[in-house]
C-alpha cells in the first residue's frame, strides 16, 4: 500500500471517530434542551404573578428607593451570564459582545462599570485580558437552581443598598441570552434596578389576561413595606429566569454547533474516501503498467536470445 493511501485511510478513520463524538454530543444537548425548557416553563407562572404584584405595588408607591433613579448615577453593576463549557458556538461570545457594548454605553454616560460574571468562559475571557471582575460564579450554568439565583441576587442587592461612596452601585444590569427558538438565541441586556415601570393600556392588559377581570391586590401592613419584601424576590426571580433561559440557549447553541461539526466531518470523510479511491486506482494502474512493462521486457529478452 502506498504512503499517500495510508495517510488518506488514517484521516478517514480519525474523521469518522470525531463524527461519532460530535453526534453523541448533539444528542446529549438535545435531551438537555428539553429539560431546560421545562424548567423555564415551570418558573413562568411564578414570574408572571410576581411581576403583576410588583406592577400593582409600583402604581401605588412612587418614592421607593428601588423605583427612583439617582439624579446623578456614577456606578453601574453589570451581571454577565456565559457558559462553563465550550463547544457551544458563539453563545458566550455573543453575551460578552453585548456586555462590552453595554459597558461602553454606560462609560459614555459617565458611569463606572462594575462587572459580575457567571460562567468559566466569561471569567477566563476577562482574566486573559486583565479586566477586573467584582465577583464570579462558576459550575452551574447548565443546571442553575433558585439557590444560585438567590446568592447572586443577594450580592447585587447588597451593593445596590450601599452608598456609592462606600462601594455601592446606582444601577444593576443583566446581560443574558434569550431563548427564542431551537434555531434562534439572542443576547440581550436588561436593567433590573432601578425598576422601570411602563404604563400599559387597559385593552392590552385585558388581552394579556384572556379578557378576564384584572386582579385586585390588598397590601398589609402597607404597600411600602410589602414592596420592601417583594422587590428583592422579584430581582432574584429575574436573575433565575435569565439563568434558565441562558441554560436552554446554551444547549441549543451547542446542539447546532455539534450538528454542523458532524455534517462537516461526514462531508470530509466522503471527500477523503473519494481521494483514497483515486489514489488506489492510480496505484493499481501503476502496478499494471509495471507488470505489462516487465512482461514486454521478458518477451523482448526471450526473442533476442533466440
Amino acid at each position: 500500500m502506498g504512503a499517500q493511501l495510508r495517510v488518506y485511510r488514517r484521516r478517514i478513520r480519525s474523521t469518522k471517530s470525531m463524527a461519532k463524538i460530535t453526534r453523541a454530543m448533539e444528542l446529549i444537548a438535545t435531551t438537555r434542551i428539553t429539560k431546560a425548557q421545562r424548567a423555564a416553563e415551570a418558573a413562568g407562572p411564578y414570574a408572571r404573578e410576581i411581576t403583576r404584584a410588583v406592577s400593582a405595588l409600583a402604581g401605588r408607591v412612587t418614592d421607593h428607593p428601588l423605583l427612583t433613579e439617582s439624579e446623578n448615577p456614577t456606578r453601574a453593576a453589570v451581571l454577565v451570564i456565559t457558559s462553563d463549557k465550550g463547544l457551544a458556538g458563539a453563545f458566550s461570545t455573543n453575551a460578552l459582545k453585548e456586555a462590552d457594548s453595554l459597558s461602553q454605553l454606560l462609560r459614555e454616560q459617565g458611569k463606572e462599570v462594575i462587572t459580575y460574571m457567571v460562567g468559566r468562559k466569561g471569567v477566563g475571557f476577562y482574566k486573559f485580558r486583565d479586566r477586573p471582575v467584582e465577583a464570579a460564579w462558576e459550575g452551574f450554568t447548565e443546571r442553575p437552581t433558585y439557590a444560585h439565583a438567590q446568592e447572586i441576587g443577594s450580592a447585587l442587592m447588597e451593593k445596590f443598598a450601599m452608598d456609592t461612596a462606600d462601594g455601592g452601585v446606582d444601577e444593576i444590569h443583566v446581560v443574558s441570552t434569550e431563548f427564542v427558538s431551537m434555531l434562534t438565541q439572542r443576547a440581550q441586556a436588561v436593567r433590573a434596578l432601578p425598576l422601570e415601570v411602563y404604563p400599559v393600556p387597559l385593552e392590552e392588559l385585558k388581552a394579556a389576561h384572556g379578557g378576564e377581570a384584572l386582579p385586585l391586590y390588598e397590601f398589609e401592613p402597607s404597600a411600602e413595606e410589602a414592596l420592601d419584601q417583594l422587590l428583592p424576590q422579584y430581582v432574584t426571580n429575574r436573575i433565575y429566569f435569565a439563568l434558565l433561559e441562558s441554560s436552554a440557549s446554551q444547549q441549543a447553541s451547542r446542539r447546532a454547533a455539534m450538528k454542523a461539526a458532524t455534517d462537516n466531518a461526514e462531508e470530509l470523510a466522503k471527500n477523503l474516501t473519494r481521494l483514497a479511491n483515486q489514489a488506489r486506482q492510480a496505484e493499481i494502474t501503476n502496478e499494471i503498467s509495471e507488470i505489462v512493462g516487465g512482461a514486454d521486457a521478458l518477451s523482448a529478452a526471450s526473442a533476442g536470445s533466440e
